[in-house]
């Protein structure tokens, strides 16, 4: 990534507002993905997370992929596009510009089958995974730091 500094001054955004939204996507991504487990997430949510702030048309496609890399990298989750069927013949060329858009995701793991069943599926541990799960990645999002705010 030795051209990122170059990539963000033609998207007018500095590191630190870039970062931010890979983590907003990887957020969003996340929960919406534990909320309706297995149900795809649909690119456009995301490019509309994205451009809520910034109206630059390429920016989006920059943070998904940064997200996709750290969501891989960082968390053992792969951001997978799914594959839409070829349209038939008998639709028309607008249906067919308009699928470009549809496109959607979902987070598959990256661990092998018998580590997954092994250290994952455990019945009797699910409840400590998952607080786990939740508090390493909203470390992670906060930058690696959490400052101490309650001292008691």
């Amino acid at each position: 990534m030795a051209s990122a500094g170059s990539d963000l001054s033609q998207f007018d955004i500095s590191k630190e507002e870039k970062d931010k939204l890979v983590g907003e996507v990887i957020r969003y991504v996340l929960f919406k993905s534990h909320q309706n487990s297995g149900c795809p997430i649909k690119r456009e949510e995301l490019t509309q997370l994205v451009t809520k702030n910034y109206r630059n048309r390429n920016l989006p496609a920059l943070v998904i992929n940064e997200a996709r890399e750290k969501l891989s990298s960082v968390f053992g989750y792969e951001m997978r596009e799914l594959q839409k069927s070829r349209p038939s013949t008998n639709q028309t060329r607008a249906s067919q510009s308009s699928s470009a858009d549809s496109r959607s995701y979902v987070l598959m793991s990256q661990l092998p089958a018998d580590l997954y069943r092994r250290y994952v599926e455990d019945v009797n541990a699910v409840h400590l995974s998952g607080f786990t799960f939740v508090v390493i990645s909203i470390v992670h999002l906060a930058g690696g730091k959490i400052p101490e705010e309650f001292q008691g």
